[in-house]
């Protein structure tokens, strides 16, 4: 039986603000959670100290939610986890969805399989014109499947850059994005996070502020 390789870590997100093509604008939005241990919110998830962390206090999935004032572009989320210091309260398994609100939601992954079925069609389309093509080349251009898969961490040490983009690299635009984390390793129940940023490219990065009241979270507002 093989071992999985471990979730390599990415670059400091501060990296990816020094090349000037990117901002951080997760201070102009609100957030809220599914839940939380008390003094273990959202302060900790932003405070840019990679010692203090989110901890859950309820049911899987837990929910970190992120709503702007109005369709925002977005393109990189990172996220800070740290298997070595907190073990079964790492997340294993995360999704990551977007939409206008809660009710509309979809898993990236959704959206990167509606352009698979997209894919068959043009691909049955040029097969009846053109004869005999193999598929795979067209399916890999218009929907690369690793695209798609819930992210799959194993004992990540680090930070955790996830493309918000489409199959061509462009930026998603959206009002809300929110992150579940669906299980952790060792089947633990509650999750630790100790950061997320969310990047804007900057020739698009001006968004307003508001004030948002959800039923049912726990919201902070920056």
């Amino acid at each position: 039986m093989t071992t999985p390789n471990k979730t390599p870590p990415g670059a400091d997100p501060k990296q990816l603000e020094r090349t000037g093509t990117v901002r951080e604008i997760g201070s102009q939005a609100v957030w809220s959670l599914s839940s939380c241990k008390p003094g273990f919110g959202v302060d900790q998830l932003r405070d840019d100290n990679l010692e203090t962390y989110w901890q859950s206090d309820g049911s899987q999935p837990h929910l970190v939610n992120i709503q702007f004032r109005r369709k925002t572009t977005v393109k990189t989320l990172c996220i800070y986890a740290d298997y070595k210091s907190d073990e079964s309260y790492t997340p294993s398994k995360i999704s990551v969805r977007v939409g206008n609100n809660f009710h509309n939601l979809q898993e990236i992954r959704q959206i990167l399989k509606h352009l698979l079925k997209l894919s068959y069609i043009l691909f049955s389309v040029l097969h009846f014109f053109l004869g005999n093509i193999s598929a795979g080349p067209l399916v890999q251009l218009l929907c690369p499947c690793d695209s798609w898969k819930q992210l799959e961490l194993v004992e990540p040490s680090g930070w955790i850059h996830v493309p918000l983009t489409d199959n061509h690299k462009k930026p998603t635009r959206t009002f809300m994005i929110q992150i579940a984390v669906l299980a952790n390793h060792q089947n633990g129940r509650d999750t630790h996070m100790r950061q997320i940023k969310i990047y804007t490219p900057v020739e698009e990065s001006s968004i307003g502020e508001n004030y948002i009241f959800n039923k049912g979270f726990v919201s902070r507002i920056y």
